[in-house]
């Protein structure tokens, strides 16, 4: 089996945060600052009793929070969903600790702690938004219950009425839900939007690669064929006159494998079925079978055997004989046979609502420094002896797996690629929802 193996569909690599640490530490600097310049103000410029140093030491804890975060992750970090969660935690009790040494409700800075709910909505996911926004809720209720008189002018005491601090409250839970709900559904919207299109560009990419390829398996044929015509012919002549023998044998064997290159040759030319085939559709179990024997001649020549295994579970499906399915699988079958060592496994395995087949081979398996990289269509690495799998040698492109991983997962195949054993057996697994694989392979012939 060949050393380039597929991925699943297109999917989106997406960070765990889309949010840099850089840009959270940016923020609470300035809440920093905003927090150090009204508490200096307060205190001396209008000359207003506050308890200043519980307020400074506060201020100092997010200073000394930031410059740990830098040092320990670095300003390019993108901090985990938890991490993140646990910052816009700590950032909304110390603004509570502040509101609560300075008036606790009453004071018209309480308006912030919307800002904390704001942040997560924007960035993290619907269940942390939650939990920071019944956090920042439990904050203003025990403002609204404790905390230390609003500072004002010596001598005098502003004692805010109940029912303004209850209006305050309530504002604070209503912007609270607001801000909540209507900015994570936005910012939801927007990442939908975001994927979509990066889902399209990827689709894009690599329906032109295909297409590309497709001109130059057409033009590959069309410059192959005569040459292939001249082998056959210059082969049965020499094989007219070389009577019985060794050589005999290897003469038909070219003019077999010539014939055969031909017809490879004329399913590149037209990827629609030749209409040679006596039955349009046939159940899964046979269409292996049928894959598997052109190649069990040459596996025997080489000591190798192949292994068909059919485990059903309800009826078997009925699938057409799709031009892009035989040559997924028979190029992936064709790999197995190449570089398994003597056993190459084919198992078919069914049920009502999915179809797999698993192909594996007892060969030295995929290359482990590869495996972040398999489903590249020009993947190249370096092996010993023409292997692929090995490690010291030189190998080639991965065009031929490219090639079959997308006619697959056109008829709604998910394809994984993995080795079996620490040894090797390289594996590969094709599964199909039931219904998807009948009814795509249908329109497709």
């Amino acid at each position: 089996m060949t050393e380039f193996s597929s991925s699943p569909s297109p999917t989106i690599p997406r960070s765990a945060n889309p949010m840099k640490l850089e840009t959270l530490v940016l923020l609470r600097w300035l809440a920093i600052a905003g927090q150090l310049i009204a508490v200096i103000f307060v205190h001396y410029g209008l000359n207003y009793d506050l308890p200043i140093a519980p307020c400074l030491l506060l201020i100092g804890m997010s200073m000394l929070l930031n410059v740990g975060l830098l040092v320990r992750f670095g300003p390019a970090h993108r901090p985990s969903p938890r991490l993140a969660f646990l910052q816009l935690a700590y950032d909304s009790l110390q603004l509570g600790g502040l509101l609560f040494l300075t008036g606790g409700l009453g004071n018209p800075f309480a308006l912030l702690l919307l800002a904390p709910v704001s942040v997560s909505a924007s960035t993290l996911a619907s269940r942390e938004t939650i939990w920071l926004g019944c956090l920042v809720v439990a904050i203003a209720s025990a403002l609204a219950l404790f905390h230390l008189p609003l500072p004002w002018e010596a001598g005098f005491a502003f004692v805010p009425p109940r029912v303004y601090l209850t209006g305050v409250w309530v504002s604070i839970l209503c912007g609270v839900v607001f801000v909540a709900g209507y900015t994570n559904k936005v910012a939801h919207e927007a990442r939908q939007l975001v994927d979509a299109l990066t889902v399209t560009e990827l689709a894009l990419s690599r329906q032109q690669q295909l297409s590309a390829l497709d001109g130059l398996a057409a033009a590959a044929a069309h410059e192959l064929g005569t040459p292939l015509a001249t082998i056959g012919l210059a082969a049965k002549e020499i094989r007219r006159d070389a009577g019985e023998g060794e050589l005999a044998d290897d003469l038909d064997l070219i003019i077999e494998q010539v014939a055969r290159c031909r017809a490879i040759l004329g399913k590149l030319r037209n990827l629609r079925p030749s209409g040679s085939d006596i039955f349009d559709t046939a159940t899964l179990s046979d269409i292996v079978a049928e894959l598997a024997k052109p190649h069990e001649g040459a596996a025997a020549m080489h000591g190798k055997t192949i292994t068909l295994d059919s485990r059903a579970k309800t009826d078997e499906p009925v699938i057409a004989r799709n031009v892009g399915l035989l040559y997924g699988l028979g190029n992936l079958i064709e790999n197995a046979v190449q570089f398994a060592r003597q056993d190459v496994t084919i198992s078919a395995d069914w049920d009502g609502k999915r179809v797999m087949i698993a192909i594996t081979d007892d060969g030295p398996g995929f290359p482990p420094d590869l495996l972040s990289r398999l489903g590249e269509p020009y993947l190249t690495t370096k092996t010993r002896g023409g292997d692929p799998r090995h490690p010291d040698g030189a190998g080639g492109l991965g065009l031929g797996v490219f090639i079959a991983k997308t006619l697959l997962e056109r008829t709604g195949a998910t394809l994984r690629f993995f080795n079996a054993r620490s040894n090797g057996y390289a594996s590969v697994e094709i599964r199909w929802p039931r219904d998807v694989l009948v009814r795509s392979t249908a329109q497709d012939v």
